[in-house]
């Protein structure tokens, strides 16, 4: 009965408010070529800054002085002792520009390396910026809703638009598009799709999307019996996840089809587990549905490899390549210099680093990678291609410490919630997997993923507290003892 009527309740104005602008900051990321653009990144700062107001119109609020809502106010500390950091970093440059005729170029400055700096203090705040408004907004999620029934919608608007980006992007490779929004935006190279410029940022994205619809999956699948599977949106959810499967090899994301296959089979298994259990106990065979399962795979088996089946076979085929060329040179190839090059750079300002957004400027000076032998251009990186190597480099041992417990403090302080429920436990997942991917790739590195990732941690947390929160409220009353009833 409670549930029901926390159902019926409508969504206050804060809910609505920020379920708008979450939403239309997700929205807007994924299709402004995923935020990776240096001309959209400005309006998007702009647009998730306006969460601010809502934060502080939240707090503010005396009707949710004593809702729970207030709880996550005290997981910002990170954040702010972060912002204190960089913005000091800022007052000391670390390099400084050196004119030599008509060129000019950079070069470090000598500082102590107990004192915060910045190689580029002015990308430094607004890389800050950004992230400020990508946290706010989705911490917003877990400081303002107060009904599961919002929060499964928000999740749905997000899973709705990956499925058009994921419509867009297939029918966009299938007719040869030779960039993104057929051609409109010219990409140097093949590894865009859809609106993303880098195709294992798109399989981050689709990992974290997949991670959301599991849960509603579930949550649809076992809300819904009486009206048979097929007759529900957990059907839809199904055919939602075979087309972002179909994506990701269609996209030739290696990294990204491996880590959504780990999480995929272990809902699989899971649900496998829980349908033996369940039809056992009443006594029935698991033969259909064991039948249908086994169709089901084969189906989506057949219907990625017709779509995207030249696409593995090339990628399965530059893997081997590939590690033919590591056993022969004994190593990890051009990642292995890179990292070690990273390393180099993270040891010399070791506790503070070198500034956030300093990687592209400052590893020039310790790209020790030998220029291509066919045409002798140096090889430039932008990225570390680990985001955890480059947090190091960036922001020293204290800054990525207080980076880890911007997530790592909510968590704690929502432990005690119910992560068992699907609906929570699913996107943690797909975070938890894409925080492992980001040992070896930069998916941190795209503005929609960053986002993404934060709407998911977010609104998994949310989702655990309130189904605990119900679950602690709706404890049946204590009955009175027979023998304690007045006589009639």
């Amino acid at each position: 009965m409670a549930d029901f009527k926390a159902k019926e309740r409508p969504l206050s104005g804060f809910e609505k408010a920020v379920f708008a602008h979450a939403g239309i900051f997700l929205i807007g990321a994924t299709w402004a070529l995923g935020g990776n653009a240096g001309y959209v990144r400005p309006p998007l700062a702009v647009w998730g800054s306006l969460g601010a107001f809502i934060t502080l119109a939240g707090a503010l609020s005396d009707k949710r002085r004593s809702d729970i809502s207030r709880r996550p106010l005290a997981w910002l500390w990170p954040l702010g002792l972060f912002n204190v950091l960089v913005i000091a970093s800022c007052f000391t440059p670390l390099l400084r520009e050196v004119q030599m005729g008509a060129s000019s170029f950079l070069t470090p400055i000598p500082v102590p390396t107990w004192r915060p700096a910045a190689a580029e203090p002015s990308k430094a705040l607004q890389t800050l910026w950004l992230f400020d408004a990508i946290y706010i907004s989705c911490f917003n999620i877990a400081f303002v809703f107060r009904h599961r029934r919002g929060l499964r919608g928000l999740m749905a608007l997000a899973i709705v638009n990956a499925l058009v980006l994921t419509v867009f992007g297939t029918i966009q490779r299938l007719v040869g598009a030779k960039g993104i929004f057929f051609g409109a935006v010219v990409i140097p190279n093949a590894e865009f799709f859809s609106s993303f410029i880098y195709r294992n940022h798109w399989g981050a994205f689709i990992l974290l999307i997949i991670g959301l619809t599991l849960g509603l999956i579930r949550y649809h699948g076992r809300r819904n019996r009486t009206r048979g599977f097929f007759h529900t949106p957990a059907f839809g959810g199904l055919i939602a996840i075979l087309a972002f499967a179909i994506t990701l090899p269609l996209s030739g994301s290696r990294s990204g089809s491996l880590f959504a296959a780990i999480i995929l089979a272990g809902a699989f298994f899971n649900w496998f587990r829980r349908m033996i259990r369940d039809r056992r106990s009443y006594a029935e065979s698991i033969t259909i549905p064991v039948a249908g399962a086994v169709v089901a795979i084969i189906v989506a088996v057949s219907a990625i490899w017709y779509l995207a089946g030249n696409v593995i076979a090339v990628r399965i085929a530059t893997t081997q390549e590939q590690v033919a060329t590591m056993r022969e040179r004994g190593d990890i190839g051009g990642r292995n210099v890179l990292y070690a090059d990273t390393l180099h750079m993270a040891g010399d300002r070791i506790w503070f680093g070198w500034g956030m957004a300093s990687f592209p400027h400052v590893f020039w000076f310790y790209n020790t990678q030998p220029p291509n032998p066919v045409d002798r251009i140096p090889v430039v990186y932008h990225d570390a291609h680990s985001d955890w190597l480059q947090a190091l480099a960036e922001h020293g041992i204290f800054g990525t410490a207080l980076l880890g417990l911007c997530a790592l403090v909510p968590l704690v302080k929502a432990r005690q919630s119910r992560f068992k429920n699907p609906v929570a436990r699913y996107p943690l997942v797909a975070c938890g997997l894409v925080l492992i991917y980001a040992m070896i790739e930069f998916p941190f590195g795209n503005v929609a993923v960053v986002l993404t990732w934060w709407f998911c941690f977010f609104s998994a947390l949310r989702y655990a507290q309130l189904e605990r929160s119900l679950m602690e409220g709706s404890h049946p009353v204590p009955t009175v003892p027979a023998a304690e009833l007045p006589a009639h």
